[in-house]
């Protein structure tokens, strides 16, 4: 067949291309289409742990380390010198599990603001929804929940810890609502901080914020002494609700009297400020997406 002419096969096949209708990038964007292309959220997963042990000496150690020295240092401070642990009993446990989830968040918010800047070589050249790095960052947070609930578990155990089917589903929930309520601000943020790089700077004094907002230090007791009728609105944090549920999974089986603890330390509601703030996390997460959808085919070149 002389040069430059095509076969009927081919021709066939060049026709059918012309009929395949054109399909705009930003159906293949947001967050459902992160979790289809599962295999390349595993890559960059991977690649983010192990490029934060990388060079370490003690590696994955260190995942347990960090937690277990963050947990001295606060029982030392608040429970040692400030004495504020004799109104709650194993307040280790108690400060414990508030340290888990505001890490949780606290990391994931840092993070995934930090996420897309700090990729922008893969978010330039890579044609992928851009919302993955966000949500990696999330999952690298929530791969370090495991060492912290192992170390809590062992605590608990030795204390005389008596898990119950609801102090698990309290745990899964506020997990669940630390995860969520965690993804939609770092979509939010990581968006942001590509135009004002100040954003980033703008989360650390968030984090300070988170770890004070919550009854991890002082038992929930107190805020209700302080303010009275208004404590309800305190519930309105959804990060609050996750460490008062985690409580409920770990800190209250391991006391004396897991039942009157219950009743004194915990608001009758927690279950269902639980579920209406874990909605409101969801539409927190809703808006998240369609503000980095409108803002993303300007990412690049803002880079």
């Amino acid at each position: 067949m002389p040069n430059g002419t095509m076969s009927p096969a081919g021709i066939a096949h060049a026709e059918e291309l012309a009929d395949v209708p054109l399909i705009s990038p930003s159906s293949t964007t947001g967050l459902l289409e992160v979790f289809r292309r599962r295999y390349l959220l595993r890559l960059l997963v991977r690649r983010e742990i192990q490029a934060r042990y990388q060079g370490s000496v003690l590696g994955m150690v260190w995942s347990y380390v960090n937690p277990l020295s963050q947990f001295l240092i606060y029982y030392f401070v608040v429970g040692v010198i400030m004495n504020l642990h004799e109104d709650v009993e194993n307040f280790a446990i108690h400060i414990f599990c508030g340290l888990i989830i505001v890490h949780f968040f606290n990391e994931t918010a840092t993070a995934g603001t930090r996420s897309i800047v700090r990729n922008k070589g893969l978010v330039q050249k890579m044609a992928l929804p851009r919302e993955m790095f966000p949500v990696a960052s999330m999952l690298v947070s929530a791969f370090h929940i495991g060492p912290q609930l192992v170390i809590l578990g062992v605590a608990c155990t030795i204390i005389g810890w008596d898990p119950t089917a609801t102090g698990f589903a309290a745990a899964v929930l506020a997990i669940v609502l630390t995860m969520v309520m965690g993804t939609a601000v770092a979509l939010l943020l990581s968006a942001a901080n590509v135009f004002m790089r100040d954003i980033s700077n703008a989360v650390n004094i968030l984090t300070n914020v988170v770890r004070f907002g919550v009854p991890m230090i002082y038992p929930f007791t107190l805020v209700e002494e302080r303010f009275g009728a208004a404590a309800q609105y305190y519930l309105w944090n959804p990060l609050a609700d996750a460490v008062l549920l985690m409580q409920e999974a770990f800190w209250v089986p391991s006391t004396d009297n897991p039942a009157v603890t219950k009743q004194e330390h915990l608001p009758p509601d927690l279950w269902s400020m639980g579920f209406i703030t874990l909605g409101a996390a969801l539409v927190l997460l809703v808006i998240g997406q369609l503000v980095f959808s409108k803002l993303e085919n300007k990412i690049p070149e803002r880079l």
